[in-house]
């Protein structure tokens, strides 16, 4: 928390397998807020890779949760790397990113709180996606 009070800028990273339905990405990103204690109404806003900007289960998760899905690039991705808990080689080869979770929260966190963010949830994988959740003061 900063001096003047106000609350942090949570987002939500997401990465998933093509056709990973919007349940699974739901019941993932449940199990880790409340495992943390943080209410879903505190998360300001979604984040995933471009490559999945079609992708239907994301799509949907967004509009269940009414929050914004905002997308981006490998290249952009590629400058969190340094603060990833975890390289996949995997996530790599497919997108030139290694690790599309942790990323995109910190991208987006950082983009909408125009300040440094850090991981606050460090990437939780479930059968068929991941999730971490990154703060900015």
């Amino acid at each position: 928390m900063s001096e003047t009070g106000a609350a942090p800028t949570l987002v939500i990273g997401l990465g998933c397998q093509r056709g990973c339905p919007a349940s699974t990405l739901r019941a993932l990103l449940d199990q880790a807020l409340q495992a943390h204690h943080i209410e879903l109404q505190t998360i300001k806003a979604l984040a995933s890779i471009d490559l999945k900007r079609d992708e239907p289960g994301l799509i949907e998760l967004a509009r269940q949760l009414a929050l914004p899905l905002m997308y981006f690039s490998s290249e952009q991705l590629a400058g969190y790397q340094p603060q990833l808990s975890h390289h996949s080689q995997i996530a790599f080869e497919r997108t030139g990113c290694y690790g599309i979770a942790e990323s995109a929260a910190l991208a987006l966190a950082e983009q909408l709180a125009e300040a440094p963010a850090k991981l606050l949830i460090p990437r939780q994988k479930y059968a068929q996606a991941t999730f971490a959740l990154a703060g900015a003061a």
